[in-house]
């Protein structure tokens, strides 16, 4: 039997921010409604999942539509804590962010962005600046 997913847009109650996609079936869609917090169909796991059941990083569902064709959800919620996989709270987290976080974690020999990590806070601030004034002086 084929199982019928439709696509699950999680959005913060409050920010309006898009954290995840996610899929959800029926079973899915009905503990959601039962138990107020998010529960999908993993695709890669091939079974239901409560968000947040190993990370505790669980979504409290405020209000959940259909689209107008049925075929995709939305759900408004109240994160407790990051909503990715990565900690990020949105699976959307700027392309720059994934960049400084992996260099962050393997400080590649030769990294601009290591040699800024390195300097600590005073050297992050300074870069900021610099290009925070580039940026400024080039819409003058």
């Amino acid at each position: 039997m084929q199982r019928e997913l439709r696509a699950a847009i999680v959005q913060d109650a409050d920010t309006d921010r898009v954290l995840m996609l996610a899929w959800m079936d029926e079973e899915a869609l009905r503990l959601t409604r039962e138990r107020g917090e998010a529960h999908f169909f993993s695709r890669s796991r091939n079974r239901l999942w409560h968000k947040g059941e190993t990370s505790g990083n669980t979504l409290a569902v405020e209000e959940l539509r259909e689209d107008c064709d049925g075929d995709a959800i939305l759900l408004r919620v109240r994160p407790a804590g990051p909503a990715c996989h990565t900690g990020s709270m949105s699976c959307f987290a700027p392309w720059l962010w994934r960049v400084v976080a992996e260099r962050a974690a393997t400080r590649p020999e030769g990294s601009y962005v290591a040699a800024l990590l390195e300097g600590g806070p005073e050297a992050a601030a300074r870069k900021v600046s610099e290009e925070g004034l580039e940026a400024a002086l080039a819409g003058a």
